[in-house]
């Protein structure tokens, strides 16, 4: 059966270390889920674009092409530009936290993993995917096109920018919301979801990322508030 015709969930699991893999899909594999692992950045790229993954969850640590470089180059790929993506990393310092969410990190994850926890993490997910109720619609605003089916932002007579999953997601719903403020607090939950724990930078990196691709006018900063999309762009 192909892969790409199956009704199961699709994750990659990407870790140099083979014990943490083999877990991690025996507990997902468990919850019937559809699994494939990679110990390399290298052949997570190649797995992915046959299998066309819905999540990947993607250590930091690896040799020869780590973690935030591998991240980049699967955000490159046209069918991978929706795809959840969950960094794993053993190392606590800011820096890589910021490394992740700059190449479109939707969540992070610090190791020691809890596999119930991870699981629960991602069980959660996949039932807000499913709950979306959302129409595919596009928003037309200021002198931007916003199409939420395929991801893009067309900017006047530019050619349209596809955006990471959650920098998309979170100029979608700011441009909903024209001329009002929209608390980090808020973006926080609307956005990532009470079941993933991210903090406020998170929000402060991603508006940085969506400004470098469309411009600084549109996304307003209220200092000690929040966001707010101006139609004055």
């Amino acid at each position: 059966m192909s892969s790409k015709n199956s009704t199961l969930h699709r994750i990659l699991v990407v870790d140099d270390n083979t014990d943490i893999t083999e877990m991690l899909s025996y507990n997902l594999r468990k919850e019937n889920y559809e699994v494939r692992t990679a110990n390399d950045g290298k052949s997570a790229i190649e797995i992915a674009k046959e299998f066309e993954p819905e999540l990947i969850i993607l250590d930091i640590m690896m040799p020869e092409l780590d973690g935030i470089e591998t991240g980049r180059q699967l955000r490159e790929i046209e069918a991978l530009k929706k795809t959840y993506l969950l960094y794993l990393t053993a190392r606590s310092e800011e820096y890589s936290e910021v490394a992740a969410f700059d190449v479109g990190a939707d969540d992070y994850l610090t190791k020691p993993i809890k596999p119930r926890a991870l699981v629960s993490r991602i069980n959660a997910f996949f039932r807000r995917e499913a709950e979306r109720s959302e129409p595919d619609t596009a928003i037309e605003i200021a002198d931007l096109l916003i199409n939420r089916e395929n991801y893009t932002v067309t900017k006047g007579e530019e050619s349209p920018i596809v955006l990471p999953k959650k920098e998309f997601e979170l100029l979608y719903y700011l441009a909903q919301r024209s001329n009002k403020v929209c608390s980090r607090d808020e973006l926080l939950q609307k956005i990532w979801g009470t079941d993933v724990f991210v903090v406020e930078r998170t929000v402060d990196v991603h508006v940085r990322k969506v400004r470098e691709k469309i411009g600084n006018d549109y996304i307003k900063t209220l200092k000690g508030v929040g966001y707010m999309f101006s139609e004055e762009g």
